[in-house]
């Protein structure tokens, strides 16, 4: 049987973006090169996304990329609300970047408290 070079998230209806632990931006899934598109879209694979930031996020990115600790909130941009989380990724252990999920979220969003 072959290999299918197909992977879910390059479908997935949010946008997801990795880079390597210098900011490099590594993989675009589809969603985000198109939400990304006057910004230059998949041409910014190779590009450096610190580059790509104003401050004080490109200090706040920084320390993500060599902490190893996540980030998470909320934006609103154009009539659109997104929620917006920031995780390292390893290998065999090590820190090797960083993904974001930007996800649109309703502006009335349900919360349930668990117990």
């Amino acid at each position: 049987m072959k290999k299918s070079t197909y992977t879910w998230q390059d479908e997935f209806p949010s946008n997801i973006i990795v880079c390597d632990k210098d900011g490099v931006i590594l993989y675009m899934n589809k969603q985000a090169q198109k939400a990304y598109k006057k910004d230059g879209g998949a041409k910014l694979i190779g590009k450096n996304l610190l580059d790509c930031h104003p401050e004080p996020a490109k200090t706040k990115l920084k320390k993500l990329l060599h902490s190893g600790k996540t980030n998470s909130y909320t934006i609103e941009k154009n009539g659109i609300k997104k929620f917006i989380h920031q995780s390292p990724w390893f290998e065999n252990g090590k820190l090797k970047g960083l993904v974001e999920f930007g996800i649109e979220i309703p502006f009335d969003m349900l919360h349930f408290k668990r117990s």
